[in-house]
């Protein structure tokens, strides 16, 4: 059986925050948006329904988990949750906190200006935050 990978686009782009049940659940280093991206944890697929019944029940409910979880921590107006996959084909769910005013509200963050980075102590402590939340 082959094993699982995380897709090298994801590793540079994002940071770990925990591995759950199914998914390696990473923040997006901008800044601008709290984005959270979960990949799970089973070689090869490319889409949700690539996945087995109950992978697909761990992904919804894990999906779950981190999109309130992130609306807790976050206060955010919206939250938003997509799996699109164009450009890096590995599964991964795209969940990510929106506030009015934010960088291009209300249109989408993808392709939208450049990556702002989080300061190594705002990384830290949202990261801390987040295993605290999501390990309750």
């Amino acid at each position: 059986m082959k094993e699982f990978a995380l897709d090298d686009r994801l590793a540079n782009d994002s940071v770990a925050v925990t591995i759950t049940g199914l998914c390696d659940v990473r923040l997006m280093k901008d800044r601008r948006w709290p984005w959270l991206v979960l990949i799970p944890r089973r070689p090869d697929k490319s889409e949700v329904f690539d996945l087995t019944p109950l992978d697909r029940v761990l992904l919804t409910f894990e999906t779950d988990k981190v999109a309130s979880a992130l609306k807790t921590l976050t206060g955010a107006t919206k939250i938003n949750v997509g799996a699109l996959g164009n450009i890096v084909r590995q599964l991964h769910v795209h969940v990510i906190a929106r506030f009015e005013g934010d960088a291009n509200w209300p249109g989408p963050v993808w392709g939208y200006g450049k990556a702002e980075p989080y300061s190594d102590e705002d990384m830290n402590s949202l990261i801390a935050k987040l295993r605290e939340t999501l390990s309750q």
